[in-house]
């Protein structure tokens, strides 16, 4: 089945508020090898004018998987999730995710397309705090593969 393109525009409902913790910023940020202090040590982020440890820069990918679930699991938009792969990210940033910020996700298909047999699904990701603050918009390509 392919990815329905007429879902481009379509934009779900924010999603819960995420609280952003001290140990969750420092196990992302040990999962992947960063070994910046301010991601581990509130003296150093401080220093560095943040209120708090300073999440890494693909630490929103963690806070988009709930809005990112709301359009996979649309069944008229078409994923079929034990299909895909991941084909790329991008982000925008405001400021720093740091921790103690309450976080909630608004999504938007930005772009569907049919090649090859294949379904590509671009989202926006735009992440607030619940005051509505912009901090990071993200961008995500999910690859729906086909069967061959």
């Amino acid at each position: 089945m392919s990815l329905d393109p007429s879902y481009v525009g379509r934009t779900y409902p924010p999603t819960a508020p995420y609280q952003v913790g001290r140990e969750k910023i420092r196990e992302f940020a040990t999962a992947i090898g960063a070994t910046d202090p301010a991601h581990h040590d509130p003296e150093a982020a401080r220093a560095l004018g943040h209120p708090d440890v300073v999440a890494p820069p693909t630490f929103p990918f963690v806070v988009t998987m709930a809005a990112t679930q709301q359009i996979v699991e649309d069944p008229a938009v078409g994923v079929d999730y034990s299909r895909v792969v991941h084909g790329d990210q991008r982000f925008a940033y405001t400021r720093p995710v740091v921790a103690g910020d309450e976080l909630i996700c608004v999504s938007t298909i930005e772009d569907i397309t049919n090649r090859g047999g294949h379904g590509f699904l671009t989202t926006r990701t735009d992440i607030t705090t619940v005051a509505g603050e912009p901090v990071v918009a993200v961008w995500s390509k999910l690859v729906v593969r086909g069967e061959a």
